[in-house]
């Protein structure tokens, strides 16, 4: 009798029913747009951080760079042999770890000791100043007249042209720990040609090149590249997922101390946590143990990040959230009053019926009942149009610029772009533009909100109405019968 009932009085009133639960359907709707557009939003800018850490990586553990002094052996200093031929090319390479500033490698093991700390890798960042070009000798013209320059000569005479002329080129070079692969920049990379390091290639001159840098240089497995004299062979080409790598060449940790000098040193020990939730404390707690450290972790870096995406990501979560549940609220009243207005032009019948026996109760759930109904169908139009508006936004995917300033401490996995200094991770001033494209994923979390905002629509709306349904007597009717 129930649903009998029910089904007929919304047949008979599909236009009221229609307008109620299309209220209910566009703020229904924007919760679920503005939601996935905030879900994009931080898929965006945990691209953006994969960029800098890793895939997995909840933070870095760097020692800052202090201004080098006067006889700073780290000073930019190139030597070359002018004996033998002087037209030959002379090249000399300077291998310089990013920040002057390491660790000893010990620390990777007093990291990852740490409670909540599920597994810690070291990396070391270095710079490749590229220095290559030739002297020229000059000519020396004979005085005017012929006469003989020195002793017993007249004098005379010039050394006209001559010169050096020299490139200087700069790249980085990462190196990463091949025996754990899950941690450090490379984990940000897909491999798209080649592969990546086995675990016994410790001490191997291989090398992973980025993808752009090497199409810039003509690079491809089965080439070579020579680091300050040493050959490595290309053995895979990886491309960044966020479209920029944190260094031009990725070598063996142990090859790379070795071309800097830096034997069982490192610049960056890269942390992932055993718990997501006690980041905050994993990080005081290695500040606290481990003296000398900057710790930087991903909400640290996120503070940094500007531009497009910044001002995007503070629209959808302040003014798109408020405006969300501001519709929801106007949504919500109106379909209440709409449902106690529609209930205001059936005091006849329900008059009647109560004066046939229905008791109040009855009343009351048949009204929230309809009530309820409406707002499972607006639910349903809201989701549709939810994703409908969704998928307009993946469609459209707008590019988003995400600009990445310093932390100001230990660098902790910046990267950069400079002409000198290169993009490794570590570097402590750097900053580097990224272009996101957005995205507004819809998850299943997202899809029950809205079921269950509809169901709570229906419940307000049949609220109203049933609390007025209640009230009415079977008199009222009487007095409106004509």
């Amino acid at each position: 009798m129930f649903f009998t009932y029910l089904r007929r009085e919304l047949r008979r009133r599909r236009k009221a029913a229609l307008v109620v639960a299309s209220g209910l359907a566009l703020g229904i709707a924007l919760v679920i747009v503005v939601s996935s557009v905030s879900s994009g939003m931080s898929q965006a800018q945990d691209k953006v951080l994969q960029s800098l850490y890793g895939l997995g990586t909840d933070m870095t553990v760097t020692k800052a760079a202090t201004p080098p002094g006067e006889g700073d052996t780290n000073r930019r200093r190139f030597e070359f042999d002018a004996k033998g031929d002087t037209d030959a090319e002379q090249s000399s390479d300077r291998v310089m770890v990013q920040g002057l500033q390491t660790l000893a490698s010990s620390t990777v093991t007093e990291v990852g000791d740490q409670d909540g700390v599920a597994e810690a890798v070291g990396g070391l960042s270095l710079t490749v100043l590229k220095v290559n070009g030739e002297f020229k000798p000059g000519e020396f013209t004979p005085p005017e007249g012929g006469g003989r320059t020195g002793q017993g000569g007249t004098g005379g005479g010039e050394v006209r042209g001559g010169g050096a002329a020299f490139d200087v080129n700069s790249y980085t070079v990462f190196g990463t720990d091949v025996a754990a692969p899950a941690l450090g920049p490379l984990t940000s990379s897909k491999i798209t040609t080649g592969r990546t390091f086995q675990s016994t290639e410790t001490d191997a001159a291989v090398a992973v090149v980025d993808s752009a840098y090497a199409k810039e240089k003509s690079l491809a497995v089965g080439k070579t590249v020579t680091i300050s004299g040493t050959k490595f062979s290309i053995v895979g080409v990886a491309t960044a997922d966020s479209g920029d790598s944190a260094a031009n060449l990725y070598v063996p940790l142990k090859k790379a101390q070795t071309l800097a000098d830096s034997k069982d040193k490192v610049t960056t020990v890269y942390v992932k946590a055993a718990d997501s939730q006690q980041i905050a404390g994993v990080k005081s707690a290695i500040q606290k143990n481990i003296p000398d450290t900057t710790v930087t972790t991903s909400a640290d870096l996120a503070g940094t990040v500007s531009g497009s995406l910044s001002t995007a990501s503070d629209l959808a979560t302040t003014v798109g959230k408020w405006l969300s549940i501001a519709v929801l609220i106007a949504a919500f009243l109106v379909a209440g009053l709409l449902t106690s207005s529609a209930v205001s032009r059936r005091v006849r019948e329900f008059g009647t019926l109560k004066a046939l026996g229905w008791k109040s109760g009855r009343v009351t759930r048949q009204v929230v009942g309809e009530a309820l109904v409406n707002g499972l169908l607006g639910g349903a139009l809201g989701i549709a149009l939810g994703l409908g508006g969704a998928y307009l936004v993946t469609a459209i995917s707008p590019t988003l610029t995400a600009q990445l300033g310093s932390t100001g401490g230990g660098g902790g996995g910046l990267a950069g772009g400079g002409p000198m200094g290169g993009g490794g991770p570590g570097r402590q001033t750097a900053s580097k533009a990224l272009d996101i494209a957005l995205t507004a994923p819809v998850s299943v979390a997202t899809i029950g909100m809205a079921v269950g905002l509809a169901v709570a629509g229906g419940l307000i709306a049949g609220g109203f109405g049933g609390w007025r349904a209640s009230r009415l007597r079977p008199a009222d009717a009487l007095r409106r019968v004509e």
